[in-house]
């Protein structure tokens, strides 16, 4: 028996507020080298919106695992569950997936003029942010 307990799909909504909170206070610093580690939050925060969705939906969470860092697939099935997202928002969940783009910002940040633009990066995040909660807004006991 697994005595590990899973986060509830408002715990996983919470933290993913918190990486967005995160990744927007980042952006606001005049400093150099602000955009990995902002996006590397935002790109977090997409996942972790995404994952509630799917968890809200009864996707297990060992599942939402195999994804590991790539939003294309579970932008996917969410769609699929129910989520409305834009096609170019879609599209590039699909090229952050295809790119590895979060594992180009965490490990090869000398590449980093390879990823898509921070700013599209976070209107990403904003619109799922958005919508997902949308869906997702739960009864009180999730």
């Amino acid at each position: 028996m697994d005595r590990r307990k899973t986060a509830s799909v408002r715990d996983v909504l919470n933290l993913a507020a918190q990486y967005r909170a995160a990744a927007a206070k980042v952006g606001e610093s005049p400093s150099r080298g602000k955009h990995l580690p902002q996006r590397l939050l935002a790109l977090h925060a997409i996942e972790l919106y995404l994952d509630a969705l799917l968890q809200a939906k009864g996707h297990d969470h060992q599942t939402i695992r195999e994804f590991q860092h790539g939003p294309g697939e579970r932008a996917r099935i969410a769609v699929a569950e129910g989520l409305v997202l834009r096609k170019r928002t879609l599209a590039h969940l699909a090229s952050l997936s295809s790119s590895t783009e979060y594992l180009v910002g965490k490990y090869a940040p000398e590449l980093n003029s390879t990823l898509s633009q921070v700013n599209r990066v976070m209107a990403t995040l904003e619109e799922i942010s958005r919508k997902v909660r949308k869906v997702v807004r739960a009864p009180k006991d999730l």
